[in-house]
């Protein structure tokens, strides 16, 4: 198989799949290093291909259908599972998480959690790998990208969000 071979697999996996695949699962299928499929994910990129990586895998985005709404946030390390529950019990999708870097400008990380399942999955492997959440970059303060249901949604999570003490409290002058 050639290498253009190979990124055509790659992508038609990725299309097919109903779950994000990792560099190591796409690399025993195509029987290359997980290296290999780390170029390979970015050659796709550079073609033009909307290809996103998450804490559990790559994937191609779905559309949103949802109300797209966005939470600021501030709070401990150990307040991450608890408010990532909170967001997706009440229906939404955390699309992403967004810190202010004083060099660096605007980080943003896909996560792409619908779940209790995804959110343990996310816990679980920051953890296991000692990282530290992009919050820990901004002494906690961070914001959510959200898909919701609908404004009620968004609404009883905002109030969730605020009695937890998570949602960062407007700033008035």
């Amino acid at each position: 198989m050639t290498s253009v071979e190979r990124r055509q697999q790659i992508y038609a996996l990725l299309c097919a799949a109903d779950r994000p695949l990792s560099a190591a699962t796409l690399a025993g299928q195509c029987g290359v290093t997980r290296q290999v499929i780390v170029g390979d994910i970015a050659l796709l990129r550079a073609e033009g291909h909307n290809i996103a990586a998450t804490p559990r895998g790559y994937v191609i985005p779905a559309e949103n259908t949802g109300l797209i709404r966005c939470v600021a946030c501030s709070h401990s390390l150990e307040g991450t599972r608890e408010e990532l529950h909170a967001m997706v019990d009440c229906g939404c999708t955390v699309l992403d998480v967004i810190v202010e870097h004083p060099v660096y400008g605007q980080l943003t990380a896909i996560l792409q959690l619908s779940s209790r399942y995804d959110v343990e999955q996310f816990i679980s492997k920051m953890r296991n790998s000692s990282a530290a959440p992009l919050s820990a970059l901004t002494e906690g303060i961070h914001l959510h990208t959200l898909s919701c249901p609908s404004e009620d949604a968004f609404a009883h999570l905002k109030e969730q969000l605020k009695q937890m003490g998570v949602l960062l409290p407007e700033q008035t002058d």
